[in-house]
């Protein structure tokens, strides 16, 4: 975690010197781009901008895989959560305000790094700092999705809901490489998509619509089975408000964009195959088997991996 810490801050130093900046910018009065000309208020393109702005704040997400990661996580994990979407959420509200002190929205939407045009705007030779925070924050990012997604894969595969060799790990790391590697070969598979805006939407898609789902089965769980254990527990009214958001940024986005979200169905459609063949048709036949359990323990002795105690 210490890499994941060091990037972190990087990024945080960054945005601090950009909103600095932008405060200074303000107290020279330059508020000229801060205007709504040209908003958009039709309601079901306003649902589907939403993915773009939901992804920005996805970090929170990424801490429900790692709950076996965490020290006391009844105490841990709420308050990872909470602190981490109130710093963001005014972290980055600054930057945004300060970004439009100096670019228009239209620079904005066009720069393939915001800050990077935003420093070459203003910091004169001292401009190529902004870049290298750029790519410290992009692999402090890629690292950490990589860290936490694949143990997603990793936890699901010790339920019986994978292939079990994502629920090896590896014998001198301890790690779950398998499930890393898996993670990095989707990422990479993403990289076909040319327009990101068009791969945010879908994804966004299929990942509010998952974990929609997902919190539908929470007042579901409460009426039915009242008396479970519940380390951690919240008041009904937030999983109801925000199933009522989710259904809100995932059906009004079908008529704005019926192909991007249809792709996005695709993408949960994609482990249907994986999880019959894998999972679910038990009776295979022998020669389907055979090449199953070799291709495991090939990937075994490449990885040097073993299955956890758990699966065991």
């Amino acid at each position: 975690m210490t890499v994941q810490n060091v990037f972190t801050f990087a990024k945080l130093a960054a945005l601090v010197i950009i909103i600095i900046t932008g405060i200074v910018q303000l107290g020279y009065g330059q508020t000229q781009h801060f205007n709504f000309e040209g908003s958009e208020s039709d309601v079901t393109k306003i649902a589907l901008s939403f993915y773009s702005g939901l992804f920005a704040y996805n970090g929170w997400n990424y801490l429900n895989f790692v709950i076996e990661e965490l020290k006391n996580p009844t105490v841990n994990l709420p308050r990872a959560i909470f602190i981490s979407c109130i710093l963001v959420t005014v972290v980055y509200t600054f930057t945004v305000v300060a970004f439009h002190t100096t670019l228009s929205v239209a620079e904005v939407l066009g720069a393939e790094a915001v800050a990077v045009t935003f420093a070459d705007s203003l910091y004169g030779s001292m401009a190529w700092i902004m870049p290298v925070f750029v790519a410290m924050s992009t692999y402090g990012g890629v690292n950490g999705i990589l860290f936490t997604s694949s143990r997603l894969f990793y936890a699901g595969a010790e339920q019986g809901q994978m292939p079990r060799i994502l629920a090896m790990i590896q014998v001198s790391h301890l790690t779950p490489a398998p499930a890393v590697i898996a993670m990095a070969l989707l990422s990479i598979l993403y990289l076909c998509s040319s327009d990101i805006y068009a791969l945010i939407n879908y994804v966004g898609f299929a990942t509010w619509l998952a974990i929609g789902l997902a919190v539908v089965c929470l007042p579901y769980l409460r009426w039915k089975q009242p008396h479970l254990a519940r380390p951690i527990k919240v008041h009904l009214i937030f999983p109801i408000i925000y199933i009522i958001a989710t259904i809100f940024i995932t059906v009004v986005p079908m008529m704005a964009d019926p192909v991007g979200t249809g792709f996005g169905a695709l993408i949960i459609l994609t482990g249907v195959p994986v999880y019959f063949l894998f999972i679910y048709w038990e009776n295979k036949p022998k020669a389907i088997r055979h090449a199953i359990d070799g291709a495991t323990r090939t990937l075994q002795k490449l990885l040097v991996v073993v299955p956890s105690e758990k699966t065991m």
